[in-house]
């Protein structure tokens, strides 16, 4: 059972895995990825490789290469466990992949592991993951517009991610939280977006850090009247951030997000019955009988 349910995940986001693995940025990791593989296998190619094994043939894996690759596929399979989304657990696999042939093209020439380094860098340095382009109700805030919007007004709880660009779990996140806003933004309950790694003065004043080693991207900080109330992950009296899965149900469950969009319904109710009322001038109040006879006798006089 336990191979079972990550093979029916896998067969269920099978068309999602096809478009995602044509991008160029996947192409090209899958290739990186395979080069080791490539270049041990490829008949004309691995008869001039060195090799360890008994029976002399250096197209096939020695033991200590076969040792590596079951090393770092048990770090890819504690890696995963941890992943929220299919983007995760793709770049957990290219990533210990490029790892494990790192090694392995330093151990077989050292020639051939600097250059494959080299091109691991260079490829680090120009290519970027796909950014998520999908459906959203998120209003992207900058230095200057996001204090404005959270103090606007009071009645408006705010779901804010700090983020950076550059960061892999802030870009496995988005389609997360894009999702969530979709399902609970109203009126009265806003998602919101800001990229402290382009806004350093965001990141200083709402105390995320933007440190390569950081554990704190992405933050997720709830605010209600313009004053952080609560966000995940919690930060010790250290600065280090304790350690919290950004799944969809977490957050749900977290930030109350059931309770929250049944409260901003309501204020979105009591807003379009002010509304209504608004459109309407008001009825004149009927005078009594005696009353009115009154004014008429006074008239007279």
């Amino acid at each position: 059972m336990a191979l079972l349910t990550p093979l029916f995940a896998f067969l269920y986001h099978l068309p999602q895995v096809y478009k995602w693995l044509l991008k160029p940025y996947y192409v090209a990791s899958l290739f990186m990825s395979v080069a080791f593989l490539a270049v041990r296998k490829t008949p004309g190619v691995c008869d001039h490789l060195s090799t360890q094994r008994e029976d002399g043939n250096p197209c096939d894996f020695d033991w200590r290469e076969v040792e590596i690759l079951m090393f770092l596929s048990a770090i890819v399979m504690m890696k995963n466990r941890r992943a929220i989304t299919v983007e995760q657990h793709v770049g957990n696999i290219i990533l210990f992949s490029k790892v494990a042939n790192v090694i392995l093209f330093f151990r077989l020439d050292i020639r051939m592991g600097l250059l494959y380094l080299t091109l691991c860098i260079v490829f680090l340095m120009t290519c970027k993951p796909p950014l998520y382009m999908g459906p959203e109700y998120i209003k992207y805030f900058s230095d200057k517009t996001i204090d404005d919007e959270l103090e606007r007004d009071s009645r408006v709880t705010w779901i804010v991610e700090f983020f950076a660009n550059w960061s892999p779990e802030c870009q496995s996140f988005a389609s997360v939280y894009a999702d969530l806003s979709l399902k609970y933004n109203c009126t009265g309950l806003k998602f919101g977006k800001v990229d402290i790694g382009r806004y350093g003065e965001v990141s200083k004043k709402y105390k995320v850090s933007t440190s390569p080693l950081s554990k704190q991207l992405p933050s997720l900080v709830l605010f209600q009247g313009g004053k952080e109330v609560m966000r995940r992950p919690q930060v010790d009296k250290k600065g280090r951030a304790v350690s919290w899965s950004f799944t969809e149900e977490n957050i749900i469950r977290e930030f109350n997000l059931n309770e929250l969009y049944q409260k901003s319904k309501k204020l979105n109710k009591s807003k379009g019955d002010k509304d209504n009322l608004s459109q309407f001038p008001p009825v004149p109040e009927e005078e009594e009988p005696g009353t009115a006879e009154e004014s008429e006798s006074k008239k007279d006089k």
